[in-house]
């Protein structure tokens, strides 16, 4: 049994069709109705279901592949990509699901000040005396849990915790005191009880752990984020460049 197309085409809209297709398929992925690793309807379905042509088919397709929201399996098929990552990219989590077109959320579990732990005063160069901003909250993408978060912040710079509505580096940036430069630190986990019960998954469950400190301009330490990402959800990438070495090469006979 075919699974129906979720919309329909209007042929009146000055739209190209392609185009078309590939906005209503984003908002179906928005809606929900297409979850991360899903399949889409293939080029074939689509066409029929729409009674367009397989040409504008495959290029609604690859038009959703060339905005990153897809990615193709040659023989298998088209399926909804986790959310890309990058890591050469200092930014948040609200910037960089807002940019790929879907909307974040967080649910807070709780904004207070607080008397800091021995390692977060060595990771922002505090004092066992000082408090700090402790945000923690689950960060949600399309109403899906994706991802709990917990932020550790100089009182300094987060006076008041409870002003913090969305975005911690927009409320930063307002005050002058947006992380310019971070160190991350990466690695595979498996949920412990505490964070499989805040996202809702089994216990073990595979998860990226990262570990950010970002700087100000000055070097100062201004956060300590740790964050337990659903695996399945995101795809973390690096850009790598190497610097020409040709011509330190030039003369020593060696193959490039």
């Amino acid at each position: 049994m075919k699974t129906p197309i979720p919309f329909q085409l209007d042929p009146a809209e000055a739209t190209p069709l392609y185009l078309q297709i590939s906005r209503h398929l984003s908002e179906a992925v928005r809606a929900g109705k297409y979850r991360v690793n899903d399949a889409l309807p293939s080029e074939r379905a689509l066409a029929e279901g729409l009674a367009v042509s397989r040409v504008t088919a495959r290029k609604a397709l690859a038009h959703l592949a060339a905005n990153g929201m897809v990615h193709r399996v040659r023989g298998s098929g088209n399926y909804i990509a986790p959310l890309e990552m990058p890591m050469s990219r200092l930014s948040g989590f609200s910037e960089d699901l807002t940019r790929r077109g879907y909307q974040p959320s967080s649910r807070w579990l709780s904004r207070t000040l607080d008397k800091t732990h021995v390692d977060e005063q060595m990771a922002l160069g505090l004092s066992s005396g000082e408090k700090v901003a402790r945000l923690e909250r689950i960060r949600m993408h399309d109403d899906v849990a994706v991802s709990y978060e917990l932020s550790v912040v100089p009182a300094k710079y987060i006076p008041q915790p409870l002003d913090i509505v969305d975005s911690m580096y927009k409320y930063l940036a307002q005050s002058g005191h947006r992380p310019v430069r971070a160190l991350q630190h990466f690695k595979a986990v498996n949920a412990s009880a505490d964070v499989a019960g805040k996202l809702g998954v089994p216990l073990g469950h595979a998860l990226f752990y990262i570990r950010r400190v970002g700087y100000l301009q000055g070097g100062a330490a201004v956060e300590l984020t740790s964050s337990y990402c659903l695996s399945e959800y995101f795809d973390f990438v690096a850009e790598m460049t190497r610097e020409n070495d040709a011509e330190n090469h030039a003369d020593d006979g060696e193959n490039p």
